[in-house]
């Protein structure tokens, strides 16, 4: 061991925010938002659709004691804009704008992030609304799409909430099915 070892150690949670954001972002690929659902199949709407389901994980792991709910979803935050800061390298973003970009990230996960939570912790259209503010942006979706999505993030924040821990902290997430209408 190295005189500054204890600098590097790993968060012991580390394992489980990998775990988490690969299922999160598997998730948030899922073909159907952008093809049916009509979320923009760009990297800003790739990019809205991780924090969605990025917002979702968190709420689960809030049900946890805080000395495991503060650690996870820190590592969670910091592991998915390391993998930001990675994607925007990878599409040709210098060096000298990357923390810019990322701080325009982490500003807009909070604002939607904030937006989600309040929309799903009450009845009504506040949920339809935040979605189509921030995935939707200057488009207009159809409101059947927006329903079928609104529909689809309620669903998923009850999965979620019903998923143990083990399960969870292993990226095994109980993610409903997309439905959508008349299909």
């Amino acid at each position: 061991m190295g005189l500054f070892s204890f600098l590097r150690r790993e968060n012991p949670f580390q394992a489980a925010a990998v775990a988490i954001y690969n299922a999160i972002v598997a998730q948030a690929r899922t073909a159907v938002f952008y093809s049916e659902l009509g979320v923009p199949d760009s990297l800003n709407g790739r990019f809205d659709m991780v924090v969605l389901h990025a917002t979702l994980a968190i709420r689960r792991v809030r049900k946890e004691p805080p000395e495991i709910y503060q650690p996870l979803s820190q590592a969670l935050f910091d592991y998915m804009f390391q993998d930001m800061d990675r994607s925007l390298r990878e599409v040709g973003v210098g060096d000298m704008s990357i923390g810019k970009h990322i701080k325009k990230m982490a500003k807009g996960f909070y604002g939607r992030a904030g937006e989600y939570e309040a929309g799903l912790d009450q009845d009504g259209a506040g949920l339809a609304e935040a979605l189509k503010r921030n995935l939707y942006r200057a488009l207009t979706p159809g409101e059947a799409q927006v329903d079928q999505l609104a529909r689809y993030v309620r669903a998923a924040d009850a999965a979620l909430s019903g998923v143990e821990f083990a399960d969870f902290a292993a990226g095994r997430m109980a993610w409903p099915e997309v439905r959508v209408a008349g299909a």
